[in-house]
């Protein structure tokens, strides 16, 4: 049977309590995902801080349990059949906390498919190209002179908003009356446009009426207060 302690990351950041999940995460849109949908099902959890800073996520304990050097990550010591297991990136870890509590996934066929299409949305598209436009406007890729990378992301940005307001016309959440696990990965990618890339203005943010009361009706509850402080 797999333990916690047969991952070498617990040596290298030990467990006070071994007998609950343990996530590694740092406070980014995709760390916040993650120790928001913990806040939001209960489940008790203990943190530790993957610092970019100090190259944490390239060590070789941590690319045990994510190969590809990215936060967050868990490792779940109550896992299937009663074995500790890891997994990495952030709407997989999303997917088994939803189907190990019952919560924030629906069972029907229609709108569980399409909280699947939304978060693979998330995934492939506004995480990506948030980022990138992150990247351009306000860390090294802002030293370019040629402004063609940057308006390419600026132009790609409010298509995906254009997208997301569209959709939420007539719905509360993404996919309907329902929040979901779509929502949680979402939103806080756009809350970081304007918390930390600063890019509200270039991308006439307030603009997406639909999108703005979403984000605000999400950034009130109180799993997602606490959850966008983790780790602190």
């Amino acid at each position: 049977m797999t333990k916690l302690s047969d991952f070498s990351i617990s040596s290298r950041w030990p467990a006070q309590n071994p007998d609950i999940l343990q996530l590694y995460s740092l406070a980014t849109p995709n760390g916040v995902k993650v120790s928001i949908m913990l806040e939001e099902v209960g489940l008790p959890y203990e943190v530790h801080k993957i610092s970019f800073a100090e190259k944490d996520q390239f060590t070789p304990e941590f690319l045990e349990i994510s190969p590809n050097n990215k936060i967050p990550a868990i490792i779940d010591p109550n896992g299937p059949d009663g074995n500790a297991v890891s997994i990495f990136e952030s709407a997989a870890i999303l997917i088994y906390l939803a189907e190990k509590t019952g919560k924030f996934l629906p069972t029907g066929a229609q709108t569980r498919q399409a909280t699947m299409s939304w978060l693979m949305f998330q995934m492939g598209s506004e995480g990506p190209m948030f980022g990138q436009l992150g990247y351009f406007h306000k860390f090294a890729g802002s030293e370019i002179e040629d402004p063609r990378p940057k308006q390419r992301y600026i132009d790609e940005g409010k298509r995906i908003l254009g997208v997301m307001d569209r959709q939420l016309a007539d719905k509360e959440w993404i996919t309907g009356a329902d929040y979901t696990i779509a929502d949680i990965a979402l939103i806080p990618w756009i809350q970081t446009l304007t918390r930390f890339y600063k890019t509200d203005e270039l991308l006439e943010l307030e603009s997406f009426s639909n999108v703005i009361r979403w984000r605000d009706t999400f950034a009130v509850r109180p799993a997602v207060e606490k959850g966008w402080l983790v780790p602190a």
